[in-house]
C-alpha cells in the first residue's frame, strides 16, 4: 500500500514538471525590473561619445563603434562633466542660439573724452631784456591775436638809451677816420655795439633804422616774436619792470593737442599715426579728424594710464569784424577711435562666459548635446573676442542661452568623481565606478627623481630600436594577429637590457626605465586576451618613458600617445582606461582590435 502511494506521489511530480516545462515553451513570463531583454529600447548610444544618440541601431558619427542600445530603466552613458545634452523642448524654452566660428575682421572702437590744450611746442614768454618802465600797451588783453612782428608795447630804457648813443658815436667815428687799419677796427667795434643792443631787445631792423636815421630814440617798441594769442599779460602801464621779468606769454593756436588718457588695457588699439575723429560741443556740428602724434610711454601710477595726445588744425576765422581760432584753450572734447585688425580666428562677445583665466563657451555638438570648452582669448573688439585657443574654425559656438547651459554643467560637474591613471601594471580594483569620460586627459609620471638629462647619441639609438618594437607589438595586437605579436614580442628580450644598460648612468631615468625592465619581457601568448593583458603593463611604462623622450628631444616630438576608456571590456580586471604610443596615424586601438579599431583620443600633454 505504501509502494503505490510512493509511485503515484512520483508520478504527480513527474507530470507536474513536464507540464510546467510544456507551458514555459509555449507561453514565456514577462521579465520585470531592470531585465533589458523585455524593456523597449528607448535610443542607442556611443559608449565612446555618450552625446552621440540615435533613435535607430548603427555606428557612432565620431569614433566609428557600434551603438549600443539603452532600454527603458537605464540611464545609459554618462557624459563628461563638460557635457550638456539638452531635450528638444529644453533648448526651444531657454532659446538657445548658435552662430558659426570663422575668421572675420576684428572692429574695436574706442571712445574717449578728454582736453584741448594748446601746443607746448609753439609757445613764447616775453620777457624784458633791460631795465625800465612800460610807457604805453599796444596789446592791453587777453586772448588778442598778434602776428609775428607787431609791436605789443613802448618802452622807456635808460640803459637802452645809453647803448643807442654809444652805439651812434661808433657810426660817427668811423666816418670820420681815413686809415684804413683804424675804420677795421671802428667796423669791429660798431659791430659789437649792435649786438649789445640786439640782446637789449632790439631787432635787426631796428638796429639797422637807428644806424640809417642817426638819431636815437627814447622810447622803443617790443614786438611779438611769433603769430599767436595772448595767452597772459603781466604788466600795465606805468609799471616798472627789471631785466628777466615776464611781460607777455603768446601761444601758436593755429594748431592745437587734444589730450586724453588711454587705459592700460586700450593701449594695444592706440598707434601713432592712427586718426582720430574729435567733436567738442563748442563747435557743434564739426568733426576734426587728426592724427595721434605721440604716447606717452610713462604709465601714471595712480590712474593706471597713458597720455595720448592729437594735433588738431585750428583755422582762424572772422566774425563781426573780428578774428578769432574756431577752438579754444581748454575746451572739453571727445575723440572715436576705430581701429580693425585684418581677418581673424573670432567668436561673438556673447558666447564668451567669465572672460578672463576662466573664460568659457559651449560648442553645439549637435541632437541638444554642447561641450564646454576654456578659452584662450586675445584683443577684445566691440562685437567679437579673438580666440587664440579652445574652439576651431567651422564648430558652432552657443551666443543664447550658454549661461542656463554653464549652470546645468556645473550641477553635472558636482555628481561627477576625478579619476586616476591606474599604475604601471594596468590591474586595478577602484572602490567604485567611474565613466568612460572621467579619466583625465593628462598622464601622471610616476616616481620622477628631479629634471631629465637630455640623451646622448647612444641613448637616443637604442630609443628608436624600442619604439620600433613596441609599435610593432601595439600593431599586431590591433590587427589582432597573436603570431606577430609573438615575433616581435620576442625582440624585447634584446633590446630591453640594451635599453636598460645604455640608461645605467642616467638616474633621473631610472623610474621609466626600470617599469620597461621589469614590464617588457612577454612571453608568447596563445591567444588575444592572454596577449593583451600582458600588453597592458608594458605599455603603460612604455608612455611614460615616451613622454619624457618627447618632451626633451625634438626627434620624439611626434610621438602620440592614445587613451582608451574600454580596456576593461577587453582586458577583465583591468583599469577603465589604458595608454599606448603610437609613431604613426592614424589612430589604431590594440586593446579592442578590429571590433573598434578607431576607439580612442589623443592625450596632448
Amino acid at each position: 500500500m505504501k509502494a503505490s502511494y510512493l509511485i503515484l506521489t512520483l508520478l504527480c511530480v513527474v507530470l507536474a514538471a513536464a507540464g510546467g516545462w510544456f507551458a514555459a515553451r509555449r507561453f514565456p513570463f514577462e521579465r520585470h525590473g531592470p531585465d533589458s531583454s523585455a524593456s523597449k529600447i528607448i535610443h542607442y548610444q556611443s559608449a565612446m561619445h555618450p552625446w552621440v544618440k540615435s533613435d535607430k541601431p548603427g555606428n557612432c558619427t565620431i569614433c566609428g563603434m557600434k551603438l549600443v542600445p539603452i532600454h527603458e530603466g537605464e540611464k545609459g552613458f554618462q557624459t563628461s562633466s563638460g557635457m550638456v545634452t539638452l531635450s528638444s523642448s529644453s533648448v526651444s524654452v531657454i532659446n538657445v542660439q548658435t552662430e558659426l566660428i570663422r575668421r572675420r575682421a576684428l572692429v574695436r572702437t574706442l571712445r574717449v573724452a578728454g582736453r584741448i590744450e594748446d601746443n607746448d611746442a609753439k609757445h613764447r614768454i616775453v620777457s624784458a631784456y633791460v631795465d625800465g618802465r612800460i610807457e604805453k600797451l599796444a596789446i592791453n588783453y587777453v586772448g588778442a591775436e598778434v602776428m609775428e612782428g607787431a609791436p605789443l608795447l613802448t618802452f622807456y630804457s635808460p640803459a637802452l638809451l645809453t647803448a643807442e648813443h654809444e652805439y651812434l658815436a661808433l657810426i660817427h667815428q668811423s666816418q670820420s677816420t681815413n686809415t684804413f687799419t683804424l675804420r677795421a677796427e671802428q667796423r669791429r667795434l660798431i659791430a659789437a655795439a649792435a649786438y649789445r643792443l640786439n640782446r637789449l631787445g632790439l631787432t635787426e631792423g631796428q638796429i639797422k633804422e637807428l644806424g640809417r636815421t642817426e638819431e636815437s630814440q627814447t622810447q622803443r617798441e617790443i614786438r611779438a616774436p611769433i603769430s599767436g594769442t595772448v595767452v597772459q599779460r603781466f604788466i600795465y602801464e606805468g609799471q616798472y619792470v627789471k631785466e628777466g621779468d615776464k611781460l607777455f606769454e603768446l601761444g601758436d593756436f593755429s594748431t592745437m593737442w587734444f589730450q586724453f588718457d588711454a587705459y592700460e588695457r586700450d593701449l594695444a588699439w592706440l598707434k601713432a599715426g592712427q586718426v582720430v575723429d574729435v567733436t567738442t560741443p563748442a563747435v557743434p556740428g564739426k568733426t576734426y579728424s587728426a592724427p595721434i602724434t605721440f604716447i606717452d610711454p610713462n604709465i601714471n601710477e595712480a590712474t593706471r594710464t597713458a597720455r595720448v595726445r592729437v594735433e588738431i588744425q585750428n583755422p582762424l576765422i572772422e566774425e563781426n569784424g573780428g578774428r578769432g581760432r574756431e577752438l579754444y584753450h581748454r575746451l572739453y572734447a571727445e575723440g572715436l577711435v576705430k581701429w580693425e585688425a585684418p581677418e581673424i580666428l573670432a567668436i561673438a562677445r556673447s558666447a564668451v562666459i567669465s572672460p578672463g583665466p576662466q573664460a568659457l563657451a559651449y560648442v553645439d555638438q549637435g541632437g541638444g548635446n554642447y561641450d564646454q570648452r576654456r578659452l584662450k582669448l586675445g584683443r577684445l573688439g566691440d562685437e567679437f573676442w579673438e580666440v587664440l585657443d579652445g574652439v576651431a574654425e567651422g564648430e558652432k559656438v552657443v551666443t543664447a542661452g550658454n549661461m542656463l547651459i554653464d549652470a546645468q554643467a556645473q550641477l553635472n560637474q558636482s555628481a561627477h568623481p576625478i579619476a586616476e591613471l591606474p599604475s604601471a601594471n594596468g590591474i586595478t580594483t577602484p572602490p567604485h565606478e567611474h565613466s568612460a569620460e572621467d579619466a583625465p586627459t593628462t598622464l601622471k609620471t610616476r616616481g620622477e627623481a628631479g629634471p631629465i638629462e637630455k640623451l646622448t647619441e647612444p641613448q637616443a639609438k637604442v630609443a628608436r630600436e624600442f619604439l620600433v618594437v613596441a609599435n610593432a607589438i601595439a600593431q599586431a595586437l590591433a590587427s589582432d594577429n597573436v603570431e606577430q605579436y609573438n615575433q616581435q614580442g620576442q625582440k624585447l628580450h634584446a633590446v630591453v637590457p640594451a635599453l636598460f644598460q645604455a640608461f645605467a648612468e642616467a638616474p633621473s631615468w631610472q623610474p621609466s626605465v626600470q617599469a620597461l625592465n621589469s614590464t617588457g619581457h612577454l612571453q608568447p601568448a596563445s591567444d588575444l586576451p592572454a596577449a593583451r593583458k600582458a600588453f597592458l603593463p608594458f605599455s603603460m611604462a612604455t608612455v611614460e618613458f615616451a613622454k619624457h623622450l618627447r618632451a626633451r628631444q625634438d626627434e620624439f616630438s611626434s610621438l602620440k600617445i592614445y587613451k582608451c576608456p574600454m580596456v576593461n571590456s577587453a582586458i577583465p580586471g583591468a583599469a577603465k582606461d589604458g595608454f599606448w604610443v603610437q609613431s604613426e596615424t592614424p589612430l589604431r586601438n590594440p586593446f579592442l582590435g578590429a571590433l573598434m579599431l578607431s576607439c580612442g583620443t589623443e592625450v596632448k600633454k
